[in-house]
């Protein structure tokens, strides 16, 4: 869920009284989970340099640490996505001297008494939030004096980031403040070794540590309660950093492809276009890179072989060996890229077609894995018809290389198969292109004479579709009752109980009920569920209950259970993926899954899917990575471990919601081929694999057409092609507009069209106790509502709450 609520002081006081660093004491939370939390929290940590094995830290020696967030520490970022009232969140002063270490008292005490002295502003007005906190200025004496004490500093960067609001090219956000700057070169001068530390949800800027010769840099996530303490096991070694970027790290800004069209007010055309992240850098600009995506340390060494590459009846596999060639157990990620033949369509150099992660090993123990890449994972989307089959997933002919090693830069050549003749692997039809008075370039690979890949132009094609004839052509019929005459009334717990079938219930209902449905529940806080709900569906009527017709209460979210109640703070999402570990994760959303169960959430706000395409989108820590396959296979371990419950999870935000300014009226304008590769293949994968039993729109424009009225983004791509079958909802409080195809519609009418079900949280506007009334409005008008679209959505909610 999204929301630009202000929080209420009320809730504001309860989670700071009930924040405080500890183990989790509620008996309603699970110490299982807070365990898995801890665990992933580690696991996802990203350890980018070690100079001379300066991590892990020895027991034996003092520690000096630098920078106020080693106290207050960053578990999470601001908004839907964080808002949660955790039992506790710890800190990396207090868990490194829980585990022992001689951290240095001094400089500790006065840490301790600056920060007492200068809390945290907590940004309580929303979208306000702070994106860093002032840093305390030491004197190039208590520094030095420190160092006499202990050889190694550890500074700790802290960043945070929220919903709504992005974070800027500025000190303090992208960049370092004055006094971090200050403060790193005072520990790189005066210590032996400087291990520096950054707690963020967002990438940053990090070429400072190379420039200023760090010894060691960790990118520690925000992880959630247990974040404090899970660095604390990184550092002293007691946990290996396990985790890989899910993100290029580039040297400037500026190198980022989308840098020149993101935070628009109006409007972003995405004229990189399929070169996102990786696919851009290695493709056009490897010299621009800091950290490769997929990079990541650990405290031994692997060796990362390809033992060769087969085709099958469903694609291809790479046969891969993982040797443990360090001296210390560790668990590595095998990752595998494809390259692909162009066929006339540009291609990125490599593309992560698998991946898998091994089991701790022992030193000079290996691990075999075959990595399954199916043909739909070798395929590309032409919308151009350059192959000769246009709107169709194709295989050109041509050979298609798979690379494997622990990154996208330094993996080998493990071998390769032949295509001997383009390879159709679905057609489709032209559906949410760009419109046609909104024409732009997209960037193009291209070669010059001496075969040097360089950027060119082309055209992105436009829409051809006639909507309005796809929409009448299509539209639901309406049900007919399967009973026979003079049966009993049908009540909705005659369905749950399998003595009386869905469509009988559905044809039952008035249409003022079938409308009812197409409702959340007016407001957020529903005294339908409890305290602190994001809202509840379903029965929300009193004629509706009536019939037997349960509500179904809806919480955030990505991070954690957002009540009024205690509930576990998970690690973010970029933490989460980090990890590349998917069964990991699956195993902590199930246990998230039994306390949603024991707080009375039905539905879970999670995961948030969509992808990082530019490092200054403010929600990025929500989401999983710049690259759609590990984002699916992400979200669909979420999925599937919340609903292994018997709980519900909402992936969202359907789809290229990837800025926070003007995010209600902001129009992503993307290639078709773009948003099937790119923006909508998570989505793809989490539908077809873990089926989500709720899925959200998203606030922005696509090609022009607000998510939550886009009928080919909805019906014709989620239900038709992708064979979704799940409720669709809005996100909180969708902006109202007239279908400019049908006159007879507007506002929820608009919306049912395009296959969204349920307006949440039901009011007109924000913070509204009002419904608009179009769906009543438009039935039975030319052109209007049919009863057989009115009985679809009540179906599509009903089906849900039977489940």
């Amino acid at each position: 869920m999204t929301t630009d609520a202000t929080a209420s002081s009320e809730e504001a006081l309860l989670s700071q009284s009930s924040t405080r660093s500890g183990d989790v004491a509620d008996s309603r939370l699970s110490p299982q989970l807070a365990r898995a939390v801890r665990a992933l929290a580690a696991r996802g940590a990203v350890l980018l340099r070690n100079e001379d094995q300066t991590l892990p830290l020895q027991a034996s020696e003092p520690v000096a640490l630098l920078g106020r967030v080693q106290k207050d520490w960053i578990a999470v970022g601001y908004g839907s996505g964080g808002d949660v009232n955790a039992p506790y969140v710890t800190n990396l002063l207090d868990c490194l001297r829980e585990q022992g270490v001689a951290v240095d008292s001094e400089l500790a005490a006065l840490y301790e008494q600056w920060c007492q002295a200068n809390p945290v502003d907590p940004g309580t007005e929303w979208g306000k939030w702070p994106l860093s906190f002032p840093e305390m200025e030491l004197a190039d004496d208590v520094v030095a004096a420190a160092a006499q004490r202990a050889r190694t500093a550890v500074v700790v960067i802290g960043r945070a980031a929220g919903e709504d609001r992005e974070s800027v090219l500025e000190p303090g956000s992208y960049y370092l403040q004055d006094a971090e700057r200050r403060l790193l070169e005072q520990a790189v001068r005066s210590f032996e070794r400087t291990v520096a530390v950054v707690v963020t949800g967002n990438v940053m800027d990090l070429a400072w540590a190379e420039e200023l010769g760090v010894d060691a840099l960790l990118l520690a996530w925000c992880g959630g309660m247990e974040g404090g303490r899970a660095i604390a096991d990184v550092l002293t070694g007691a946990a290996e950093p396990g985790g890989r970027l899910t993100d290029t790290i580039a040297r400037t800004y500026e190198d980022y492809p989308s840098a020149g069209h993101f935070g628009d007010p109006e409007a972003n055309e995405y004229t990189e276009d399929v070169f996102v992240g990786y696919r851009y850098f290695e493709t056009f600009a490897p010299e621009a890179v800091l950290y490769p995506f997929g990079f990541g340390l650990g405290y031994s060494q692997h060796e990362i072989t390809g033992e060769g590459v087969e085709l099958t009846e469903d694609g291809a596999c790479v046969a891969v060996t993982a040797v443990n060639t360090g001296d210390l157990p560790s668990s590595t990620v095998v990752q595998v890229y494809v390259a692909k033949p162009g066929g006339g369509l540009s291609q990125p150099v490599r593309e992560l077609a698998g991946f898998g992660r091994t089991e701790q090993l022992a030193p000079g123990e290996g691990e075999e894995q075959v990595i399954d890449v199916p043909w739909r994972d070798m395929a590309s989307y032409d919308d151009s018809g350059v192959t000769g089959h246009r709107f169709a997933w194709v295989l050109p002919a041509g050979t298609y290389t798979f690379y494997v090693g622990s990154d996208v830069r330094s993996a080998q050549a493990a071998g390769s198969v032949e295509v001997e003749e383009t390879l159709v692997v679905e057609q489709l039809e032209q559906a949410a292109a760009p419109a046609a008075d909104h024409p732009f370039e997209r960037l193009a690979r291209q070669e010059d004479e001496s075969g040097t890949i360089v950027r060119g132009s082309e055209p992105v094609p436009v829409s051809e579709v006639d909507l309005r004839e796809r929409i009448l052509s299509r539209l639901p019929q309406a049900l007919t009752p399967a009973q026979g005459e003079g049966e009993p009334a049908v009540r909705f717990e005659d369905v749950q109980a399998g003595r009386a079938s869905l469509q009988d219930f559905v044809v039952s209902l008035s249409p003022k009920d079938l409308s009812c449905l197409a409702y959340g529940d007016v407001t957020m806080d529903s005294p339908l569920g409890a305290k602190g709900n994001a809202g509840a569906l379903g029965g929300v009527t009193q004629e509706l209950r009536a019939l037997g017709v349960p509500p179904s209460i809806t919480t955030d979210g990505p991070s954690g259970i957002r009540l009024a109640a205690t509930a576990s703070l998970l690690p973010c999402g970029t933490a989460l993926a980090s990890t590349w570990d998917p069964e990991a994760v699956e195993e902590m959303a199930a246990l998230h899954g039994e306390e949603m169960a024991a707080l009375g959430s039905d539905i879970l706000l999670s995961p948030g899917m969509n992808i990082h395409r530019d490092p200054l989108c403010g929600r990025s820590f929500e989401y999983y990575s710049e690259d759609p396959l590990l984002t699916g296979l992400m979200g669909s371990a979420v999925v599937s471990g919340v609903q292994s419950t018997g709980r519900a999870a909402c992936p969202k935000h359907f789809a290229a919601n990837n800025q926070e300014t003007n995010r209600i009226f902001n129009d992503s304008r993307v290639s078709e081929r773009a948003l099937r590769e790119i923006y909508l293949r998570g989505f793809e994968i989490v539908v077809t694999e873990a089926a989500p039993k709720v899925l959200m729109t998203s606030y922005n424009k696509v090609n022009g057409v607000w998510a939550h009225y886009h009928y080919d983004l909805v019906t014709t791509i989620l239900r038709r092609e992708w064979g979704y079958e799940g409720l669709v909802i809005t996100d909180w409080w969708m902006r109202m507009a007239q279908d400019p195809t049908f006159p007879a519609l507007r506002d929820s009418a608009y919306r049912v069209r395009a296959g969204v079900d349920v307006l949440m949280p039901g009011g007109d506007k924000h913070f509204s106790t009002v419904r608009d009334d179009a769906i009543m409005d438009s039935y039975g008008q030319e052109e209007g509502i049919t009863l057989g679209e009115m009985q679809a959505t009540a179906a599509h909610v009903l089906r849900f709450l039977v489940s």
